[in-house]
C-alpha cells in the first residue's frame, strides 16, 4: 500500500500569521545584518530582514521562514515542541552559574623582583616578609575557599612573585588537596610566577603535587625585557629558560604562557606571535593593558586608546590565521572564548565575559592580608585606596556574610547585562558580559556608560570583525575557525575526527 504525506499546508498556520519571539539585531556592512536571540542563536542575513520579520512581510513559503522558525526567532501554531528546545539552549548557555565560585586566587606575597611598568599592584621588595601571607589568614582562606558549592575548584597562586613564599605555598597545598579529597572535589592548582626563582626541588614539588606553572611571555627578547626590567636586565633570558626547564620536568601542556600589550607592544605583532611560535607554543592570549591600580601611573608609557589595540588584534589574528593555514596550530584565546559563545550554545568561564558577571560568584580574591575581593582586578583597586568590592575578610567574616554583604549586593545589581541600559538593547549582548568593577574603575559607575565604554567597544569591534570572517572570509579560516571551537586542528577537522 502507498503511502501518501499531507501537503504542506496542513502544518502551517491557519492564517499565515506568526508571533515574535525576542531577539535583535545590527547592521554588520551595508548589505548584511545579524539577528540574535536570547539564547545567543543568530543569523546573518540580507539588510532588511529585521524588519520584514517585525512588520509580518515574511510568509510560510519564503524560503528563510523554515530557518528563523528553527532558530527560534519566531513561532506559529505548530512551534510548541521547539519552544521547549529553546529553553534547554537557554539553561545551558547559564551553566557557568551552577556551582558558584570555581577559580580561586591566593595572593601569598607583595614581594616581587621584578620592576614592570604595567604592573598594577604595590610590589614590595624581596626582602619585606612581612608582606606574606601568614598560615592563619591561609588557613582561613583554604577553608572558605573549600566551601563553595561547586564540585570543581580551581586554587591559583600569585603575588608579587609567589616562589618567593614557596613556604606558604607549600603549607596551602598541604591542607587545600586532602581538604578537597575529603569534601569529593576536584582541585587544580596553578602558580603564576615570572619563574626567577625557580629551582630543580620546586620543580620535582610541583611535578610531585601535579601543579601547572603559568608565566609572563610579552614577545621577543627586546620587548620583554621593556616591559618587565629587572635589575639584572635579563628577565627575558630567566623567562625562556624557566620555560624549557619547567617542561622538562612537568611536561610541556603543564606550562602556559600570557602577554600583555603595552605601547612597544603594538607596532609589533608579528614577532610577538612568531615568539611563540619559537617557543613551541600552540595558544596565545592578545591582551589589552588593564586600567587598574599601580598601572594608571605608568600610563604614559604603556598606554594607548583601543582603537589602536583593535588594530594590533586584527593585525595579529591575520598573521595567526596564516600561520594556521601553512600548518602551524596555534590559537588566539580571546577570540576562541567569544566563538565558543558564538557558535555554541554553552557559556564561558571567562569572568570577564560572564553575566550575570563572575566577580564573585566564579571568582575570589584572598589577598595576603586576609581581604576578600570580588575579582584580582578590585584587588588592584584597592591598593589604590578604593575598597569599593572588597567583600570581607577570611578571619573576621564567614562565606555566608560575604555573600549577603551590602557590598556583593550592589555588585550583582551591576552584573547582569539583560537589564543594563545600552547593552539590553544590543544584538551581542548573548556574546558579551557585564564587568561593573572594569567600568567603576574606567568611569566611576558600575553600570557604566556603554557609549563611551572601552570595553564595549573592544568587544563590538572584535565580535563584528569574527562575524565578517565567518560571513566572508575564505573557507581555509571559516574551518579553522570551527576547529578552534572544537577543540581540533584543521586537518582533524577536515578528516572528520571526533573532538
Amino acid at each position: 500500500m502507498a503511502r501518501s504525506f499531507s501537503p504542506v499546508t496542513d502544518f502551517t498556520s491557519s492564517n499565515g500569521s506568526y508571533r515574535l519571539l525576542p531577539f535583535r539585531f545590527h547592521r554588520l556592512n551595508k548589505q548584511t545584518e545579524i539577528l540574535v536571540n536570547e539564547c545567543g542563536e543568530f543569523l546573518l542575513a540580507p539588510r532588511g530582514t529585521a524588519e520584514k520579520i517585525v512588520r509580518r512581510a515574511l510568509r510560510p513559503a519564503d524560503e528563510i521562514y523554515t530557518t528563523l522558525k528553527a532558530k527560534h526567532f519566531l513561532y506559529d501554531d505548530y512551534s510548541s515542541p521547539l519552544l521547549d528546545v529553546l529553553a534547554s539552549k537557554y539553561r545551558t548557555k547559564f551553566e557557568f552559574i551552577h556551582g558558584s565560585t570555581k577559580l580561586h586566587i591566593f595572593v601569598v606575597t607583595l614581594r616581587c623582583d621584578h620592576s614592570c611598568h604595567y604592573c598594577q599592584v604595590s610590589r614590595q621588595t624581596v626582602n619585606k616578609g612581612e608582606f606574606d601571607m601568614p598560615q592563619d589568614v591561609a588557613a582561613a582562606a583554604v577553608d572558605m575557599m573549600l566551601q563553595s558549592p561547586s564540585p570543581h575548584l580551581t586554587l591559583e597562586l600569585q603575588g608579587g612573585e609567589p616562589l618567593l613564599a614557596f613556604d606558604t605555598i607549600k603549607y596551602i597545598v598541604s591542607i587545600a588537596k586532602p581538604g578537597a579529597a575529603r569534601l569529593n572535589k576536584e582541585l587544580d592548582i596553578v602558580i603564576t610566577s615570572n619563574l626567577a626563582f625557580l629551582t630543580d626541588d620546586i620543580l620535582d614539588y610541583c611535578k610531585t603535587e601535579r601543579i601547572k606553572l603559568s608565566t609572563s611571555l610579552d614577545g621577543p627578547e627586546f620587548i620583554h625585557n621593556a616591559n618587565r626590567p629587572r635589575p639584572e636586565g635579563d628577565s627575558y633570558r630567566v623567562a625562556i629558560d624557566g620555560i624549557k626547564r619547567a617542561r622538562r620536568a612537568l611536561g610541556y601542556g603543564q606550562v602556559a604562557a600570557l602577554m600583555t600589550t603595552t605601547q612597544l607592544s603594538l607596532q609589533h605583532p608579528t614577532e610577538i606571535i612568531d615568539e611563540y611560535v619559537r617557543q613551541s607554543f600552540h595558544t596565545i592570549f592578545l591582551r589589552p593593558i588593564s586600567p587598574y591600580g599601580f598601572a594608571i601611573k605608568s600610563s604614559h608609557r604603556t598606554g594607548y586608546q583601543m582603537d589602536a589595540f583593535l588594530e594590533f588584534y586584527r593585525t595579529g589574528l591575520r598573521h595567526i590565521l596564516e600561520l594556521n593555514k601553512k600548518g602551524y596550530n596555534l590559537v588566539e584565546i580571546y577570540t576562541k572564548i567569544l566563538l565558543q559563545k558564538i557558535l555554541t550554545p554553552d557559556g564561558t568561564g571567562y569572568v570577564d565575559l560572564q553575566s550575570p558577571s563572575g566577580a564573585g560568584l566564579n571568582v575570589l580574591v584572598y589577598n595576603y592580608d586576609g581581604d576578600v575581593h570580588a575579582t584580582d582586578e578590585s584587588r588592584m583597586l584597592a591598593e589604590m585606596g578604593d575598597y569599593t568590592f572588597r567583600l570581607g575578610n577570611v578571619l573576621t567574616h564567614s562565606r555566608d556574610q560575604i555573600f549577603t554583604g551590602p557590598t556583593f549586593v550592589s555588585l550583582l545589581q551591576a552584573a547582569c547585562n539583560q537589564s543594563l541600559p545600552g547593552c539590553s538593547d544590543c544584538a551581542f549582548q548573548p556574546f558579551c558580559g557585564a564587568d561593573p568593577v572594569y567600568h567603576h574603575a574606567t568611569q566611576r559607575d558600575m553600570f557604566g556608560h556603554r557609549a563611551t565604554s572601552g570595553f564595549c567597544k573592544r568587544n563590538m569591534r572584535v565580535i563584528e570583525h569574527l562575524m565578517s570572517l565567518l560571513h566572508d572570509g575564505d573557507r581555509d579560516v571559516q574551518d579553522i575557525l570551527w576547529a578552534w571551537v572544537t577543540d581540533r586542528n584543521l586537518a582533524e577537522l577536515r578528516a572528520g575526527l571526533p573532538q
